[in-house]
């Protein structure tokens, strides 16, 4: 069972990210305030439930959540400051649009619950690293399904301007499908350049 809080006197905030790993597409953070009476028992990390599960939570989170906000951080980013970076600055934005969404000043966040090792502080509210923190946390697991859905739906966008990647199916992730759309068609705007986008990494040509 996850739990709702670390510090169960504090608002807190979860954040996280989806699609760090990905060859293609944004990575996408969100941030999530769950009121103190939240339950839910499916509720988990994004990645051990069905896409369709995944979207059954989505609104329910939308929905019963204090606040929430998430933020696509694009491949032009992603090239000039890195992936880690990238990812950070998403769950910095996303946080930042949370707050701004908030009438209430008693609301703001407090603690800021973060999933994985690496964070930098944002403002003056004090942080928490937790690995596997989205099966660990409601905020987090919250956070990591928005983001998910969010970054899927995303996919499933672009996907209609470049079906030969098939990124309904592979969200630009490296699969073997996906890196055999890369030899044979090449390169999008949507993918990451500074990332190996192949094992051999030989020149690739840049599709409009």
């Amino acid at each position: 069972m996850l739990k709702l809080s670390l510090h169960p006197n504090l608002i807190e905030c979860g954040t996280d990210e989806a699609g760090r790993g990905c060859l293609a597409g944004p990575v996408t953070a969100a941030a999530v305030i769950l009121p103190s009476d939240f339950k839910n028992e499916t509720l988990t990390d994004s990645k051990q439930l069905s896409e369709r599960k995944r979207e059954i939570l989505k609104p329910i989170i939308e929905t019963q959540a204090i606040a929430y906000a998430f933020t696509h951080i694009m491949m032009g980013e992603i090239n000039e400051i890195n992936i880690l970076n990238a990812s950070i600055l998403g769950m910095h934005r996303s946080i930042e649009s949370l707050i701004r969404s908030l009438s209430r000043k008693h609301t703001y966040p407090q603690h800021i619950l973060v999933d994985g090792n690496t964070f930098k502080p944002f403002n003056d509210i004090p942080h928490t690293c937790v690995v596997k923190g989205d099966s660990k946390y409601l905020p987090i697991a919250a956070a990591s399904i928005i983001a998910k859905t969010e970054r899927d739906h995303f996919m499933m966008r672009i996907h209609e301007e470049y079906p030969m990647y098939n990124w309904a199916k592979n969200k630009g992730y490296p699969t073997k499908e996906h890196r055999e759309a890369i030899r044979k068609y090449g390169i999008t705007k949507y993918h990451r350049t500074s990332f190996r986008l192949l094992p051999e990494q030989y020149e690739l040509d840049f599709k409009q």
